[in-house]
């Protein structure tokens, strides 16, 4: 039975946004998944404090500030799939260099790469080949997707390989010795390293390659007056603060796994079990997030994501979950990921509702991110101040309090932004 064009179509673009998704989450396994999942195995192996792991991220994100600058114009002038497929090969070399257990200066070294591998060559190519594949109105659903399925993903790929390393690990936990604990991760490492690899092979057979043109159908020039645009859009920067806002609270994720450590005094294997629970969480919400933005606004559906922000932490910080009583502890660690994947899903879905245009899509990608990407700079380093200079519970108090204060913060810049782009989501309604 032959198949009809519609039907060719429509799997064509599933296999298109099935590569994205493989993508947008492989390009982050080695400088981000691999830290939260394993964070206390991390510190372990490599004898660094969490203070030297945030200054490893922070180098990352020097590098990447500067990087979605100059990003945003290459996304809006070469073919995403030869930028993907690059940016995934170089984060993958990268891997082979972190199995060997490599210095801390070899390790901040190797941060920085990342920052330039994963943001410069990859992050505005991705998200404004997933704008063109949401079409007009289909903005929130593309973004959740990606996001919802990045999370998918991510879920399979670290429950996975918590099950490799707990195999890979004497069959009691705590009598492993140094050398066991370090092999066993190096293998974690490693399944990383050839999962970005092999999906670099997916971008190039799957993503076409397609050149960005403007508005008259000419090839685009690499120019400034993207940037220069899109700067002089209120609701852009409006965007950009919710990022700063909602990716505080993505960063803090990072602390879920050694929150579980310390209050219920879980081992390794269940610490990183917990870390996974996240990655499940966001696979639900942001597709949900996705679908219910395109029908009653991107913008109201953040709100809401940041009122639960707010709620779960300052409950977390008030030290209101008992050390010991698991249920209360999970109980609000999902509820607090269900508000930070609800924004994080759908706020580059904004673009649209901001009436952002089309052709400097990635312009004001790498403004809204060179912004809202700043804790990648801070938000390590403060992470491990306080954590370390505050050991066990209150350490993660303090922590999540900066995480609800930037919520508040968020909430507010959303209501604004709302309010600044009234006019053109009442126009959209119309239609």
């Amino acid at each position: 039975m032959k198949q009809n064009a519609s039907e060719t179509s429509s799997l064509h673009r599933g296999l298109i946004l099935a590569a994205l998704i493989a993508a947008g989450e492989a390009v982050f396994l080695l400088p981000f998944v691999l830290a939260r999942v394993f964070r206390p195995t991390f510190l372990d192996v490599f004898g660094v404090t969490n203070l030297q792991l945030g200054t490893a991220f922070s180098l990352y994100g020097i590098v990447a500030m500067v990087s979605y600058f100059a990003g945003g114009p290459l996304a809006d002038r070469f073919s995403a799939r030869r930028l993907m497929t690059a940016a995934l090969l170089a984060t993958g070399l990268g891997g082979v260099v972190l199995t060997g257990i490599p210095s801390v200066r070899v390790m901040n070294f190797l941060w920085a790469f990342w920052g330039l591998t994963t943001i410069f060559l990859f992050w505005a190519a991705m998200l404004r080949a997933t704008r063109e594949w949401g079409g007009a109105t289909r903005q929130g659903r593309a973004y959740g997707l990606l996001d919802g399925g990045r999370g998918l993903l991510a879920a399979l790929i670290a429950s996975f390989t918590v099950l490799v390393f707990a195999l890979a690990l004497p069959s009691d936990v705590l009598s492993a010795t140094p050398e066991q604990r370090a092999a066993a991760f190096r293998t974690v490492i490693w399944v990383f390293t050839g999962l970005v690899l092999g999906i670099a092979l997916l971008v190039w057979v799957v993503v076409p390659d397609i050149t960005p043109q403007d508005d008259r159908g000419n090839q685009q020039k690499l120019s400034l007056n993207g940037i220069l645009g899109v700067c002089r859009m209120p609701a852009v920067w409006l965007q950009a603060v919710i990022v700063v806002c909602a990716y505080v609270g993505y960063k803090a994720t990072d602390d879920f796994s050694l929150l579980a450590h310390d209050v219920l005094d879980f081992d390794e294997v269940a610490a990183s079990g917990i870390g996974t629970l996240s990655f499940w969480i966001r696979a639900i919400v942001a597709v949900a997030a996705g679908y219910l933005g395109d029908r009653i606004d991107s913008s109201r559906v953040i709100a809401w994501g940041f009122s639960i922000l707010v709620a779960g932490s300052l409950l977390i910080a008030s030290g209101a979950v008992v050390p010991g009583v698991a249920w209360m502890l999970i109980t609000t660690i999902v509820a607090t990921s269900v508000g930070i994947y609800a924004i994080r899903g759908i706020y580059f879905a904004l673009l649209a509702e901001g009436a952002v245009p089309l052709t400097f899509t990635g312009s004001a990608i790498g403004v809204v991110s060179f912004v809202g990407f700043t804790p990648d700079v801070f938000m390590g380093p403060l992470m491990g101040v306080l954590l370390d200079s505050s050991p066990g519970v209150l350490g993660h108090q303090h922590v999540f309090a900066s995480v609800a204060a930037f919520g508040i913060v968020g909430l507010l810049a959303t209501i604004a932004f709302r309010r600044t782009t009234r006019t053109h989501r009442a126009g959209v309604s119309a239609l």
